[in-house]
């Protein structure tokens, strides 16, 4: 599937409705969400969701969510966007990827990661009634869009919520958030969080 084309024609489907659904989307950082945001903010009134227990540091976490809430304060849109962070607990993701830690980047790990962020979303989303939710994550070249989006449809036909397809790192939308960053000024990590993909020497980038 084309997930790109297929988020545009249910964007263009809301339109033609004159319909702007709400949207609770799963953001990673604030680079990330850029891109994202600017994309999505004219069309859905937008909750952005801070769930990341894969940051095992709580310094790096606690820097990443505040540009994150910057960025938001920021940023014109024009629907409000509104902001949530959940618990912030490491130790879940320690537990939910234990026996794959020698996994590479990119491997079984990650998916049980994508997996563990988008439940937590969904879940969310169908407590406070949203009409669809999203992430992020495929912004990135890194990311693997086929199993973000399998693992979305999936959870959303099991708590029969909607879920946006997407796959935002198309139509240079990873270019787009790296000018942003420099635009904004955000800090820019260099590494996804978890401390199986932290660099020895991990750098702080600015613009």
């Amino acid at each position: 599937m084309n997930y790109n084309q297929k988020m545009e024609e249910m964007i263009e489907s809301f339109r033609t409705k004159e319909q702007v659904p709400t949207l609770l989307l799963h953001c990673c950082c604030a680079p990330c969400s850029s891109a994202v945001l600017e994309r999505l903010a004219n069309d859905f009134q937008i909750t952005v969701f801070f769930y990341n227990p894969n940051i095992t540091n709580q310094q790096e976490y606690q820097k990443r969510l505040r540009e994150l809430q910057r960025f938001i304060q920021e940023y014109p849109t024009k629907y409000p966007i509104q902001f949530e962070e959940a618990f912030y607990r490491p130790e879940d993701f320690i537990q939910q990827t234990r026996g794959l830690e020698e996994e590479p980047e990119g491997g079984k790990r990650c998916y049980k990661c994508y997996e563990m962020r988008l439940r937590a979303t969904v879940q969310l989303a169908k407590e406070k009634n949203f009409d669809y939710f999203t992430t992020t994550l495929s912004i990135s070249p890194h990311k693997n869009a086929v199993w973000l989006n399998e693992i979305g449809e999936r959870l959303a036909q099991q708590y029969q919520t909607g879920y946006l397809y997407a796959d935002f790192k198309k139509k240079e939308g990873y270019k787009r958030s790296i000018v942003l960053a420099k635009e904004y000024r955000l800090y820019r990590q260099n590494y996804c969080g978890c401390l199986y993909s932290k660099p020895k020497e991990p750098m702080e980038i600015i613009g």
